[in-house]
């Protein structure tokens, strides 16, 4: 399509140009005139009459998404006109940069051209230590960090599509990467908590936010603070003696406050711990029966907001509660969803859909003005983030919509990504197998510890026994499935070479751990033959196939720094199928009178497996790996 720009078009033409590297359109003097005008009201109005096209823009930020509705709608019709009024005042994801995954500059460039076209006016980079502090060269050692250019080069970037990049850090606890260096043992309480009351550590406090602030434009930073209940419980408990948990987070919140104060900045931080410290069990911060006291909201320093996190409840009452404790605490809150990518290979759209849908419901009724959707990346994020694009355009609609036509969505999924919602919706079939309840609804995460579980251990063969035979059927369905309805040209058509080849892989790994135990308990001995000659070594195969996909997978969207743990993680598992070989056929050789593992009575990994509708749930690998000391934890001091 040809388009010629008219009317007040300039200052957005560096970014409508860059869309072009998106969607079919050319700016051409030949073209359909297409007039750009700011509107009275916050509204904004697109149509096509005449031949000609005409948008009114509430905000900056819409015309990038004005500029694509146009060109979607425009080839199927010869006259429309379509009216959006944004539901919130901010609305963007949010992206994890501290588990390894390090997205490269130019694919986060990729990715702020698909979220202009989207809609979304801001991102949040969740940066732990992924970024550069002067004075402090362990901060970010060896992972990847972003240096000071490069976020200011991301910065520049979204300014063209007036999208906000705000900074996300930890300020007191998730700061494990960083105390983990002799060189900052002395800011250390525990594991992962900073040591407060001491002036070296807000003197390091003092550096790190003027570092993670400076690159950009946005005068708003997100300070953390979530799940900090280790406060106090290490070397200050030592030095100082106890103090209140609740005393020290709003001592230090404050000293903080006067830190982001003299850089003039605006602060939001997670609200957890305020919720948990007050609730009676002192670490629920869901805890519906909680009191807010005029006390508590006396604690929390003025000009702060507090987000409200949330990526369980599929009640549109339960946010509702939530939300108004959180207005008794003396404010509105942010609000922070998800979509679930994490401590996965899968993407879990059944639970990550319906608690979304029920949340952003609720925000609109209560005057939420601030949404943001967590990317999440635990656990050495073997998941990425193109994989959640069809829950991103969900929380875009839900901007423009007060509810949200799902035909338009899926429409507006398959424009903006060139992928159908049927392609994003097969991933949740990764984790939704045999066994798990419609919906998906509890964490479950079977892609993830049916690869990573040890054949001769099958750590987590209880938990599809009896389902085996169907669970190893669904995969090998899957493979086809999703290689059936792969288009080569289409751009992130490569992020579902991993589903696939992993589909192939547990097809074949998923059942095996249960048919080598079946086998040796009956001294089946020719079938123990055929899973050593056979079965493993093409599990070895198929593995190898999924780690080359996987790896370049990985280092087309991220900086190298963390592939490696993946990597070990696919040569242990390997290395493992290679042993199990070696000491079934010592076995049948006769070489060793019983195969010890293989004695072991199986047992759930999950005690309350019968109590969940899923089939289980683990969010390490260490613990899929092994029941063993993978590393001795010392005390959290």
């Amino acid at each position: 399509m040809y388009i010629l720009l008219q009317g007040e078009f300039h200052a957005f033409l560096p970014g409508i140009e860059e869309l072009q590297k998106e969607i079919n359109f050319t700016l051409r003097e030949d073209g359909i005139p297409l007039t750009i005008e700011k509107s009275d009201s916050k509204d904004t109005v697109v149509e096509f009459r005449n031949g000609e096209g005409f948008i009114s823009y509430g905000q900056a930020y819409h015309v990038y998404r004005a500029i694509g509705l146009f060109i979607q709608h425009s080839e199927e019709q010869a006259t429309f006109m379509i009216k959006e009024i944004p539901q919130f005042q901010t609305i963007g994801p949010m992206f994890d940069l501290s588990r390894n995954a390090v997205m490269r500059v130019d694919q986060f460039k990729y990715m702020l051209r698909k979220m202009a076209l989207m809609g979304f006016n801001s991102a949040m980079l969740y940066m732990e230590d992924t970024y550069e502090v002067k004075d402090f060269p362990y901060f970010g050692y060896m992972r990847g960090r972003y240096s000071q250019q490069e976020l200011k080069e991301l910065d520049d970037y979204a300014l063209q599509f007036s999208i906000e990049l705000i900074p996300c850090i930890q300020t007191l606890a998730h700061l494990e990467e960083f105390l983990k260096w002799d060189a900052s043992a002395h800011l250390k309480d525990t594991r992962g908590v900073l040591l407060v009351e001491q002036d070296a550590t807000y003197e390091f406090l003092q550096k790190m936010i003027t570092a993670a602030t400076k690159p950009f434009r946005s005068n708003r930073v997100h300070i953390g603070m979530d799940e900090a209940e280790e406060l106090g419980r290490g070397i200050y408990l030592n030095r100082f003696g106890y103090k209140d948990r609740l005393d020290l987070m709003t001592d230090h919140l404050r000293k903080v406050k006067e830190i982001t104060d003299e850089l003039e900045l605006d602060v939001m931080m997670w609200s957890d711990m305020f919720l948990k410290l007050v609730s009676d069990s002192g670490d629920d911060q869901y805890d519906m029966s909680t009191e807010i006291s005029n006390d508590m909201q006396n604690k929390i320093p003025e000009n702060v907001q507090l987000m409200y996190w949330d990526y369980f409840h599929t009640k549109q009452e339960d946010y509702q509660a939530l939300i108004t404790k959180h207005k008794q605490l003396g404010q509105t809150p942010a609000f922070a969803g998800g979509i679930w990518v994490w401590n996965t290979f899968a993407t879990n759209y059944g639970l990550s859909l319906q608690t979304s849908e029920a949340a952003l419901t609720m925000c609109k009724q209560e005057g939420v003005e601030d949404v943001f959707v967590t990317l999440w990346g635990d656990d050495g994020y073997e998941n990425n983030f193109y994989s959640a694009l069809l829950g991103l355009q969900l929380y875009a609609e839900h901007q423009y919509q007060k509810t949200v036509d799902k035909e338009q969505w899926y429409a507006r999924t398959r424009f903006c990504t060139g992928l159908d919602a049927e392609s994003f919706l097969q991933l949740n079939d990764l984790d939704a197998i045999p066994g798990v309840a419609n919906g998906n609804l509890d964490q479950t995460n079977p892609s993830k510890f049916l690869l990573w579980q040890d054949v001769l251990l099958g750590l987590f063969d209880k938990h599809i026994e009896g389902v085996e035979h169907d669970v190893s059927a669904h995969y090998q369905q899957l493979e086809k499935k999703i290689k059936q309805s792969r288009h080569q040209s289409v751009e992130l058509n490569f992020i579902f070479e991993v589903p696939e080849k992993l589909s192939r892989v547990l097809a074949q790994k998923a059942s095996i751990g249960i048919t080598l135990k079946t086998a040796y308990d009956n001294k089946q001995f020719e079938t123990l033959r055929q899973i050593t000659d056979q079965e493993i070594p093409e599990i070895i195969d198929k593995v190898k196939v999924l780690r080359d996909a996987h790896k370049k997978q990985w280092l087309t969207i991220n900086k190298p720094f963390g592939w490696e743990v993946i990597d070990i993680r696919y040569g242990g598992l390997i290395a493992r199928l290679e042993t199990a070989i070696e000491r079934i056929t010592d076995y049948l050789n006769g070489e060793m009178e019983r195969i010890e593992e293989l004695e072991q009575e199986r047992l759930p990994f999950n005690a309350n497996l019968d109590k969940t509708t899923g089939l289980g749930w683990s969010s390490y690998y260490y613990r899929m790996a092994s029941p063993n000391v993978f590393f001795h934890v010392l005390p959290i001091y």
